[in-house]
């Protein structure tokens, strides 16, 4: 049963967190004071701004060049996309390590390898897409209360930032549920 729990946390972080890093909803524009213009919603994203315009009408336009990019971007960008890559292989090691010790044909040791690397995998993927998604979620806090940023330039804190925090939640707990079992 732990190992099912597992599986489920870890094939649903490494889903979230792909969805967190192919969303445009990392920051989205913020209504505050004088500024309530709801014609359009701007999205800004890892990859792509979108803009909508009266609910209905969505423009995307990725972003163009790659050395025009801010840096912390370029890492935000970078630390993703390894988490994604993290959490697929981790959730593959995951399913080898619960297949051989359901059969028991390699023995319990070799089940344990599996299910120790696929924990400390899990582990490292929570822990990679954890640092871009609250360093986003602290900059857009730290901005949205600045007197110094213009009204029109605040943003709010997107959906992905969620789907983010939650899908390194789910990461983690798969992977201490694995590094349980292994200590079992």
């Amino acid at each position: 049963a732990l190992q099912i729990a597992g599986l489920i946390f870890g094939g649903a972080g490494m889903v979230g967190t792909l969805a967190a890093t192919a969303m445009p909803q990392w920051r989205v524009s913020a209504y505050v004071e004088g500024n309530m213009v709801v014609l359009e919603s701007i999205w800004e994203g890892l990859w792509m701004d979108c803009i909508s315009q009266l609910g209905t009408r969505l423009q995307c336009q990725f972003h163009g060049s790659e050395l025009a990019l801010p840096p912390p971007l370029e890492a935000f960008r970078a630390l993703m996309c390894i988490a994604v890559g993290l959490a697929t292989g981790s959730f593959l090691l995951a399913l080898v390590g619960v297949k051989y010790s359901q059969r028991g044909q390699e023995g319990p040791r070799a089940s344990s390898i599996f299910i120790l690397a696929a924990g400390v995998a899990f582990l490292l993927a929570g822990t990679l897409a954890l640092i871009p998604v609250s360093w986003a979620g602290g900059g857009i806090i730290r901005d949205f209360y600045d007197p110094e940023v213009p009204v029109p330039l605040k943003r709010e804190l997107g959906a992905a930032l969620y789907v983010g925090w939650g899908s390194s939640a789910l990461l983690l707990a798969a992977g201490a549920t694995f590094c349980h079992l292994w200590c079992r």
